[in-house]
């Protein structure tokens, strides 16, 4: 087959998955836009760059130009084709700019969901083999492997072990039953381990019926991310058949933004079934645990404020929790803005795994920095660990002073215990599968 056949077989099955796509909510949110542009300022891209094609309401134009073609009087005559040149130009806007962070659809005056065209584009773009192919690579993963970072059942059970022996603290795996199901994120567990340790601290001081299980731990869903919906179901079929098997009542997503919005919010759409059990954030759960009076913490020193991770925040309606368990802190300093409208980490959305869009993840980083500066704060606290990561690499970037860390390892550190154990690690623990 030669390259001309090839480049209008991928167009065409782009053009036929856009298409099938177009019906519902996105046909109407497709017809409601007035292209008035309120959108570019809300947009963390176009706030960096200024550049207009950064706007974000121009991402709707590969799926508007495929919905022209259903339309009179483009139904009689024929209507713009989509072309390689399309796939080729939207590409990076739908990618590599674009976290769905829906930030946008805040300022909207007619409330259109640009994250969820995004979404729905870029299974187009899949379809057709276009897209980023670390991406890509790390959604297969999913499958082959079992975790986008390559966390294998075995790799999982043996860090397990590891983390038990060097951090004193028990993690139990794969009990026969158990009302909650804690999973984790591979990011956690290859870069941040010590979030895991946190966790399993705060579960066992407040007596909760906990476990892993070797059958269903990853949480992230890079199907979803990478437009590839059989990976995206076989990942959250994984966590709901482990939860089952066990009769949790809960299922708990880590600190991962998108982990949580994918199943708790779509999850039951895309297995076709209602979820047996409650999803919650851990922030949720842990704010929960401390209503209770199951979990007490000490009186945090020290001046910080709070990233609103966009899938936990603002698209997760988890906003509150983390306040909640920040309440003890002595110097507590809010962004500006803050909460539901603050600016996004901008590794969301996938774009973190990207390495083709590092230079413009680290441009975006600078309006964190500017947020975190002008509190005052000595520290930045998050609920995420995409955006963890993504701070962590733009902070080396541009050399930046100030300091990191994650809501739950905080908490962990100043958790009121019975029984202390010792939160330094012996230096043995590996970092790399």
């Amino acid at each position: 087959m030669n390259a001309t056949t090839n480049t209008v077989s991928d167009a065409q099955a782009a053009a036929n998955k856009f298409l099938a796509l177009n019906s519902g909510n996105l046909a109407a949110y497709l017809e409601a836009c007035i292209h008035c542009g309120q959108c570019a300022t809300a947009c963390h891209f176009y706030e960096v760059t200024n550049d207009p094609k950064y706007t974000p309401a121009y991402k709707l134009f590969p799926m508007a130009k495929a919905h022209r073609k259903t339309k009179w009087p483009w139904n009689w005559f024929g209507g713009p084709t989509v072309t390689e040149a399309d796939l080729e130009e939207w590409e990076e806007l739908l990618f590599d700019s674009c976290t769905m962070c829906g930030r946008c659809t805040q300022v909207c005056p007619m409330g259109i969901d640009i994250a969820s065209i995004v979404a729905a584009s870029r299974q187009a773009f899949s379809a057709a083999g276009r897209g980023p192919s670390d991406l890509f690579e790390a959604a297969e993963n999913v499958l082959t492997k079992g975790s986008p970072l390559g966390v294998t059942p075995a790799v999982f059970d043996g860090r397990v072990e590891w983390l038990e022996d060097d951090y004193e603290v028990d993690l139990p795996l794969d009990k026969d039953k158990a009302e909650v199901l804690l999973t984790i994120s591979s990011i956690e567990m290859m870069k941040y381990p010590k979030s895991i340790v946190a966790m399993a601290r705060l579960m066992n001081q407040a007596g909760v019926d906990w476990t892993f299980s070797t059958k269903g731990y990853e949480s992230t869903n890079f199907g979803f991310l990478a437009g590839k919906p059989h990976i995206a179901r076989h990942a959250i079929e994984k966590l709901v058949s482990a939860a089952e098997e066990i009769g949790a009542k809960t299922l708990i997503i880590p600190e991962c933004g998108h982990a949580y919005g994918v199943l708790r919010w779509s999850g039951a759409n895309i297995l076709g079934r209602p979820l047996p059990f409650e999803v919650l954030h851990i922030t949720e759960y842990l704010a929960k645990l401390k209503k209770e009076g199951k979990i007490k913490f000490k009186t945090i020193d020290g001046s910080l404020t709070y990233h609103d991770p966009c899938q936990i925040s603002r698209r997760g309606g988890a906003t509150d929790a983390a306040r909640y368990l920040l309440e003890d802190c002595t110097d507590f300093r809010e962004m500006t803005p803050t909460g539901n409208f603050n600016w996004c980490c901008g590794g969301g959305g996938g774009v973190q795994a990207m390495s083709r869009a590092a230079d413009l993840r680290h441009k975006v980083f600078q309006i964190k920095m500017k947020q975190v500066e002008d509190t005052g704060a000595d520290m930045m606290i998050s609920a995420c660990a995409n955006c963890r990561l993504t701070m962590d690499d733009s902070k080396e970037h541009w050399n930046w002073d100030r300091e990191l860390e994650s809501l739950v390892e905080l908490l962990a550190e100043n958790l009121v215990e019975d029984h202390p154990h010792p939160f330094d690690a012996k230096p043995h623990l590996a970092t790399n599968v």
